[in-house]
């Protein structure tokens, strides 16, 4: 049963959809994002390292 006044297209929602997933960042942005996450990494040893300090610091008292 087909009704004349819903143009709705499953297909064409799914192709777009198919065609966002698959377009690629540009490659600026794909580095400007695995820098962040180096950087990130990087702190977060820092901290954990000035943390671990603290600790045995303490623990020494």
């Amino acid at each position: 049963m087909s009704n004349p006044e819903n143009n709705y297209d499953p297909a064409g929602s799914t192709q777009m959809f198919r065609a966002f997933v698959e377009e690629q960042p540009p490659a600026a942005q794909v580095q400007r994002a695995q820098g962040r996450s180096k950087a990130g990494l990087v702190i977060g040893v820092i901290v954990a390292l000035v943390v671990i300090v603290g600790v045995v610091a303490l623990a020494m008292k």
